[in-house]
């Protein structure tokens, strides 16, 4: 019979737990009776090393049953497991999962585990477990308060950490100089300087003097905040009371001068550290040359970085510091000249060092240099990293070469490195953009094959490229998908709803998804406030895209000429021009660049409404602005003047525009052809038409129409009746007016049986037949003694007239 010693043993040595779960039950038939609790926490250990925990709560809850707990050993390599593979959400749920059959955690499996956390910033589920601890009689340190507050202070809730420290204070202790410390360097990071102040006075009050690590903190906070003065002097404070200079400190303010861009002062400081006796070190030299090159001083780095070679060696941060600089100054060569200077010096180039030149000559649209110094890395010394793959993917894909992006990848997975959403991201933007959208949908397809998940700014851009491409149904699904996946949409997720749907000539959908956003508690974006915007303008609902300019310059967000754009459009089209005007005034005074497309509206707006002369004035000072007014400008100005039938003046328009190269479309010439005819310039127009053609472009139903019109009316029926014939071969449809026309003019030409067919034609299709085209087509008949075809015409005259009649009577 297996004794329980046996058992034990066994369980301790087994690496498959389904195996040891049946040696478990086996041994259980076997001896018929229960195991003892050491042979449960032998397995409890089997479930650890083989991270089977979806199977622990079937063990716990018979271990409840029997009146055993989990040894300490066992809880805390649970825990440990869990922590060390990076998992301290299942490890939470572990600790719960015990707290539910009414165990006691061990004391350093809590410990163990609040600290993984802090390192996720998971406060609330840290604070969950301090007060588990409490709850549970457990003696809890200062120290386990200090990491907690920590975790509140680094993450703003100011008065989460703060409600913690008078918890800690009703439990009788007393802060030491770590926790002061920790919530000076925590609170002031997260911009909370007066209270960082606070803690620095309240800790002299309580007898504990400030140390090194308190002085640099409280120098580092006001330094970040551009409080200088008094960081200056508070150094000065710290450094009166010093034998010895501080390192620390003494770098944190030369970082603090140079980050103000007071290089002068940051000098003297390193000058007076040499005074004191003490060298400066490569950190304060690399803090110089790190806030140097954020200025842009690239030619003072170099002569700095020349300088510190007599203080201090550099070392590879320093030489990618200058590299990063110099590349970002477009200084390619010198940064490689840099580079062999770091190999001569013995420090050979880090991944750090690759990425920083990979990503600045893909930046730089220096595709092949890139690609060159990646198959150049030493993979003995250097081995490329997620980054580095990242950067030439998204280089290559983003000038064209997705191809070559996507081999890359391809790459990337060969040496074993798991791509991550950003790369996905890059990769279905790249294809999407190059035109090639059933390759971005696959990409998408295999990033859920692999198993990785995706991210909120996956779900947007993948979003954003399905509208472009005009796939609205499947955008709308992937705004669903992110809900499904547990994502809460955020601003940018509407905006690209919003705006999708709203070049789809879905702008209806605005209002309702706008108030969904609001509900939510989305906190909108100037991208957010205008695509709402647009939407409500075209939807109609301009008086609500009006409050909400004014709500978003209330919330401090300033509107952009795509804003302005979108209400001066929507107010000039429901003809309310002085507000438009007066919108457009207010932007130009707000400094805002506008472009063509805001002065286009305006033209347009005020030449619908006949108001020229304004409509020019706008025209002439878009031209003073150095702008270039496009063929939709011109057309809006044309067809202003055609309707308020300025003939003379619209040609004058219509050679402006070809004077300044402007790329005429059919919509130009089907304008001033409209025009002519209206005024009976029927040749002109025929000219205007063959001109047309002569340059390729298509004329619409209406072109056709009018000009067939007009060369009937002036009597030249062989071009209008080839013309109409053209017409109905190309798929066109001609209206009553077309049909009436031709019908007159071949009954004027003699042509009467010709016009009898299409008199038939006409009343065939349910077009209206006038009463004019009645008569003169009867007296052609008549004419051409075709009197049965004469007859019939007659009687359709006369029920016309007896519809008249009537509809006059009624």
């Amino acid at each position: 019979m297996p004794k329980p010693e046996l058992v034990i043993g066994v369980l301790r040595r087994m690496e498959d737990f389904d195996l040891a779960l049946r040696f478990f039950r086996w041994v259980e038939m076997k001896t018929d009776r229960a195991h003892c609790p050491e042979a449960y926490n032998a397995l409890l250990m089997v479930i650890a090393r083989t991270r089977k925990f979806d199977r622990m709560e079937e063990i716990l809850e018979e271990m409840s049953l029997a009146g055993f707990s989990p040894s300490n050993s066992a809880c805390v390599e649970l825990i440990s497991v869990c922590v060390k593979s990076r998992k301290p959400r299942e490890a939470f749920q572990l600790i719960q999962m015990m707290r539910k059959f009414n165990f006691r955690p061990a004391f350093s499996a809590y410990t163990t585990l609040i600290g993984a956390l802090s390192a996720v910033q998971e406060s609330d589920l840290m604070l969950t477990l301090l007060h588990e601890m409490q709850e549970l009689g457990y003696e809890v340190s200062l120290h386990l308060f200090t990491t907690v507050i920590r975790a509140f202070a680094r993450e703003g809730r100011v008065d989460a950490a703060l409600s913690l420290l008078d918890e800690m204070k009703s439990n009788s202790f007393q802060a030491d100089i770590v926790l002061y410390n920790v919530c000076i360097d925590c609170f002031g990071k997260v911009g909370k300087v007066d209270m960082a102040w606070k803690f620095f006075h309240e800790m002299k009050v309580h007898g504990i003097m400030p140390d090194d690590v308190t002085y640099t903190s409280m120098i580092a906070v006001l330094c970040k905040v551009n409080r200088l003065d008094e960081a200056v002097e508070l150094f000065e404070m710290m450094d009166r009371i010093r034998d010895v200079p501080c390192v620390y400190a003494y770098n944190t303010l030369i970082m603090g001068y140079g980050s103000a861009g007071k290089f002068e002062e940051a000098y003297s400081l390193l000058e007076r550290q040499k005074a004191k006796g003490c060298i400066p070190g490569v950190i304060a030299y690399n803090g110089i040359l790190t806030c140097l090159g954020r200025k842009g001083r690239v030619e003072e780095a170099l002569r700095i970085f020349h300088e510190m070679k007599k203080d201090a060696a550099p070392n590879l941060i320093t030489y990618n510091v200058l590299i990063d600089m110099l590349c970002k100054a477009g200084k390619l060569e010198a940064a490689s000249e840099v580079r062999d200077a770091m190999k001569e010096a013995g420090l050979f180039p880090n991944v750090i060092t690759v990425n920083i030149m990979v990503d600045r000559l893909c930046k730089a649209e220096k595709l092949d240099e890139a690609c060159s110094i990646f198959d150049e890395m030493d993979r003995m010394v250097c081995t490329p990293n997620a980054f580095t793959f990242c950067s030439l993917i998204d280089g290559l894909g983003r000038h064209g070469r997705v191809d070559d992006a996507y081999r890359l990848y391809e790459k990337m997975l060969d040496s074993g490195h798991v791509p991550d959403a950003v790369v996905f991201t890059s990769l279905i933007k790249n294809f999407f953009k190059s035109g090639r959208k059933e390759d971005g949908h696959k990409i998408y397809k295999e990033m859920v094959r692999r198993g990785c998940s995706p991210d909120l700014t996956l779900f947007n851009t993948y979003m954003d490229c399905v509208f472009k491409a005009g796939e609205t149904e499947k955008g709308r699904s992937l705004f669903e998908e992110i809900k499904a996946q547990g994502f809460t949409p955020d601003a940018t997720s509407y905006s690209v709803l919003i705006h999708g749907l709203v070049k789809a000539g879905f702008a209806n959908e605005t209002y309702q998804l706008f108030y969904a956003m609001k509900e939510q508690g989305c906190v909108l974006d100037t991208r957010a406030y205008n695509s709402v915007i647009d939407g409500f303008c075209k939807s109609g609902k301009v008086n609500k895209a009006y409050q909400l300019l004014e709500e978003m310059k209330s919330k401090g967000h300033q509107p952009t000429v795509v804003t302005y754009g979108s209400v001066i459009d929507g107010l000039a089209k429901i003809d309310r021009l002085d507000e438009a005007y007066m919108l457009f005034e207010e932007a130009k005074a707000q400094g805002v660049e506008l472009n063509v497309v805001i002065y286009s509206s305006l033209i347009d707006g005020f030449g619908k409404v006949g108001r020229i002369d304004e409509a020019y004035l706008i025209m002439e000072e878009l031209l003073q602005n150095g702008l270039t007014p496009n063929v939709y400008t011109w057309n809006c100005l044309l067809d202003a003047l055609v309707k308020a039938e300025e003939i003379d003046e619209a040609l004058v328009c219509f050679q402006s525009m070809k004077d300044q190269n402007c790329d005429l479309n059919h919509f130009t010439y089907s304008i001033i052809i409209n025009g002519l005819c209206k005024v009976r310039k029927f040749n002109k127009a025929f000219v205007f038409w063959q001109e047309m053609q002569k340059k390729g472009l298509k004329p619409n139903t209406l072109t056709y129409t009018t000009m067939i019109s007009g060369l009937a009316k002036a009597g030249n029926v062989v071009d209008a009746n080839g013309l109409f014939e053209r017409f109905k071969a190309s798929g066109g449809i001609p209206d009553s007016a077309t049909c009436n026309a031709i019908i007159e003019g071949l009954s004027s030409a003699n042509r009467a049986m010709d016009a009898y067919s299409l008199f038939e034609e006409t009343r065939l299709k349910g077009h209206k037949i006038h009463t004019k085209t009645c008569v003169v087509l009867l007296d052609a008949l008549h004419k051409a003694e075709c009197l049965e075809q004469a007859a019939i015409v007659g009687a359709v005259l006369r029920e016309i007239a007896k519809s008249q009649h009537a509809s006059k009577h009624w």
